[in-house]
This record gives structure tokens, C-alpha cells and sequence, in this order.
């Protein structure tokens, strides 16, 4: 009988003491599953404690996706219904997701006192690297809307090597003029917090017709807890400084942009402006009919294609499946010169649901998908 050998064997993740095998599996299982359902923090930064969720694990290599809502609005507000959709978890699956609340907007949290003073929203972006410092993240694509949108804006400007792409829905580069000024006065008289917040987050058209959407987020806003906390946030936004975006100047995003807004979005032209002000070799403009203020949660699929279609162009999940935006329509994408002959033409996504084909006629300054 041959001699045995003793053999040394070691673990590379050694159990608990006292814990199975079997034991150690539901335990990575439950860690997996409360990954999942998304991880809340806290973090202190020299403008106040920002709070945000964390959903997935980070994956090498990888940007996080990093969301910031709009006022009226908290995280889940904002966003559930589109990271929820069907066709978005295979986007979900490759990166991991950061939520930002912004201060006082989220869920339970208690009233500010009397007199305090809400973070700028300059400050708001200053907050982020605390963030991503606590987290050991080193870069991002931002998804940002309305305020959101204005604050991932301002810290891509001071922090573009952290910024590798945004996806701003309904943003406003600019500060409020004296007409803006007077007019948002004349409004405040007349209309209360609720409704004011209203007609920022969706058109008139929808605001008129009182959907059960309407209806909800009036709803929402009207009674929620923390309604002094989401007035700070709106005379915040209110009082946002320009952008000062210049085409060819020094300040502009450097990062590849999409450029979201409704067809009949109160921030039509404001998003149109600002496609204007940016390199157009970076950026896309999208267009969508029949979505309203709020395209991430009246057109989540459209919006998810979108998506999946401006990761691939920066390099990302090369290897999915097409989107039908992208696979119906890439052999659509042309190229012309620009009007003046010097600069190379803006790309837009004009996406409609009621028509499959391109208008006719002579190229325009753009390049135009419909879907």
C-alpha cells in the first residue's frame, strides 16, 4: 500500500468560525441580494450631510452611473420607473448605480430649521467628490435631471477627468434674466410652491389635461413632509448662475453629452440653446416626441435605447444586442458639412413615436434617427 502524503491544503476565503460551506453561500447570497435592493449612506461634506444609494457592485475598469434628480422630485421619484424598465437591466447588470438625494430630499427626512442656509447649487456639485471619495470611485457618467442635470453639469466643469460621459434631461445652463426674475415673482403671487414646481417638471399640455401622472406627483409634492426642504431646493435652482458654456471657449464639457428633452417640455428652448453652446463632435441631441416634462417616466423604453446606444459610441457593451433605436436606424446616420464649412455638425436623436422614417429633403445641420 503506497505511503500517504499529508497535504497542506488553505483556503482562499476562509469560513467563519463554526460557519458550513452551506452557510457561507446564504450568506453571499444575502449580501448579493442587499446589494440589489440598493445600500443608503450618509456622508458629511463641508456644506452639510448628503445622503445616497448604492445599487450593485463596482466592475473593473468601469464608471459608475451617477443620478441627480430635480426639485419637487427624490431619487426614486425621479428615476425608478426608468431603471426599472425591462430593457434597462442589461445596462444595470454592467455598471454599478449611485443615487444622490439631494439634501433634505430624502425619504424621512426631518424639516431644516428656520433660517437655514441651503447649499448653492455650485455647492451641491461640490459635495460630489465627497461622494465618490467615501465610495473609492474614480469616474462617472451622470444622468442628471433639470437641477440635477445643472449640477452634474458644474462639476464636470471643474472636475472633467472624473466625468467620462452625461446624459442631461431638461437642463438649463443658464442663470434667470430680470424678465425671468420678474415673471417667476409675478407666478409666486399668484400660484403656490406646489404648482410652481408642477409646471417646471411638466408642460402645459400635461399639467391641462390632469393625468393620473399629474395627479400623482401634485399629489406628492402638495403633501409631502418635507415641503420647506423642497422650497429651499427650488429658490436654489432659481438662483443658479450661468453655465457660461462657450463652443470652442474654455468652458465646456469635455465628455461625450446627451442632450434629452421633450417636444413639448417647458426646457425646450433652453436644451436647444445649450446643444448650441457644446463641441457638436461630443454631443447628441434627443428630441422625443410624445413624452412631456419628463421623458424618464413617460418614455422609459425610448429613453433606455438611448442610453444603451450613447454607452456603445463611448466604448461600452460593445458586445449587447442592438437596441431597435440603433438597429433600425444606423445605416440612417449621415454626415454633411456645417453651415458656415468650419464645423463639423451636432449629432441628433430625433426619436418619434408616430413615424419610422427621415423627412425628406436636403440634409440639415444635423443628423437625425427617428424611431
Amino acid at each position: 500500500m503506497a505511503e500517504l502524503q499529508e497535504v497542506q491544503i488553505t483556503e482562499e476565503k476562509p469560513l467563519l468560525p463554526g460557519q458550513t460551506l452551506e452557510a457561507a453561500k446564504e450568506a453571499e447570497l444575502a449580501a448579493r441580494i442587499l446589494l440589489d435592493q440598493g445600500q443608503t449612506h450618509s456622508v458629511e461634506t463641508p456644506y452639510g450631510s448628503v445622503t445616497f444609494t448604492v445599487y450593485g457592485t463596482p466592475k473593473p475598469k468601469r464608471p459608475a452611473i451617477f443620478t441627480y434628480h430635480d426639485v419637487g422630485l427624490n431619487y426614486k421619484s425621479c428615476f425608478q420607473p426608468l431603471f426599472q424598465f425591462g430593457d434597462m437591466q442589461e445596462i444595470i447588470q454592467n455598471f454599478v448605480r449611485v443615487h444622490v438625494d439631494a439634501p433634505g430630499m430624502e425619504e424621512g427626512a426631518p424639516v431644516f430649521p428656520l433660517g437655514y442656509q441651503y447649499p448653492s447649487l455650485d455647492q451641491l456639485a461640490d459635495m460630489i467628490p465627497c461622494i465618490l471619495q467615501y465610495l473609492n470611485f474614480s469616474t462617472i457618467i451622470g444622468v442628471g435631471v433639470g437641477a440635477g442635470a445643472y449640477i452634474l453639469s458644474r462639476y464636470a466643469l471643474s472636475h472633467p477627468d472624473s466625468v467620462e460621459g452625461l446624459v442631461l434631461i431638461n437642463i438649463d445652463p443658464n442663470a434667470k434674466g430680470w424678465m425671468d426674475w420678474a415673471a417667476h415673482k409675478l407666478t409666486g403671487l399668484t400660484s403656490s410652491i406646489p404648482e410652481m414646481i408642477l409646471g417646471h417638471l411638466f408642460s402645459q399640455e400635461e399639467i391641462s389635461g390632469n393625468s393620473e401622472l399629474i395627479q400623482k406627483y401634485r399629489n406628492t409634492i402638495t403633501h409631502a413632509p418635507n415641503l420647506e426642504n423642497i422650497e429651499l431646493y427650488w429658490n436654489s435652482y432659481n438662483n443658479r448662475r450661468d453655465l457660461n458654456l462657450e463652443r470652442g471657449g474654455e468652458i465646456t464639457l469635455k465628455c461625450p453629452v446627451m442632450l434629452v428633452v421633450g417636444d413639448q417640455a417647458p426646457h425646450e428652448d433652453a436644451v436647444v440653446e445649450c446643444n448650441s453652446k457644446l463641441d457638436p463632435t461630443q454631443t447628441s441631441f434627443l428630441k422625443m416626441a410624445d413624452s412631456g416634462g419628463q421623458p424618464q417616466l413617460t418614455q422609459p423604453g425610448k429613453l433606455t435605447e438611448a442610453f444603451k446606444y450613447f454607452l456603445q459610441g463611448m466604448g461600452y457593451m460593445a458586445s449587447s444586442c442592438m437596441t431597435r433605436l440603433s438597429r433600425s436606424r444606423t445605416a440612417s446616420l449621415t454626415s454633411a458639412a456645417s453651415i458656415d464649412g468650419n464645423r463639423s455638425r451636432s449629432r441628433t436623436l430625433s426619436q418619434s413615436s408616430e413615424s419610422g422614417t427621415l423627412p425628406s429633403g436636403p440634409p440639415e445641420h444635423t443628423m437625425e434617427v427617428s424611431c
